[in-house]
């Protein structure tokens, strides 16, 4: 998966601190999981999105879950350490963000 960072790290997106939507990392537009999408439900930390859909909300469909450390691995041209810093220090609902390392 970390080809797929590497080929749209500019499509990176954080869980919000709320857990019920999604920041663009650079822009900080307000974003969500497309419904029909598998990570809908599950609401990972860090997503890389290939499009962006306006329907009633901007929606991102074909979403994969990624690690935060991929996008300075792939992309240190473009984000600082403290773009991606984690802020798996902040409490978010029991039931959001899960992380692909703790399932």
């Amino acid at each position: 998966m970390q080809a797929i960072t590497a080929g749209f790290f500019y499509h990176a997106a954080r869980l919000s601190q709320s857990g019920d939507s999604y920041r663009t990392l650079k822009t900080h537009q307000s974003v969500h999981i497309h419904p029909s999408s598998a990570l809908f439900q599950e609401r990972p930390r860090w997503v890389i999105y290939h499009e962006l859909v306006y329907t009633s909300k901007e929606f991102m469909r074909q979403v994969i879950e990624i690690e935060a450390d991929w996008l300075l691995e792939v992309a240190p041209h473009y984000y600082k350490a403290s773009d991606v810093q984690d802020d798996s220090k902040k409490k978010l609902p029991k039931t959001v963000g899960r992380s692909a390392a703790t399932s």
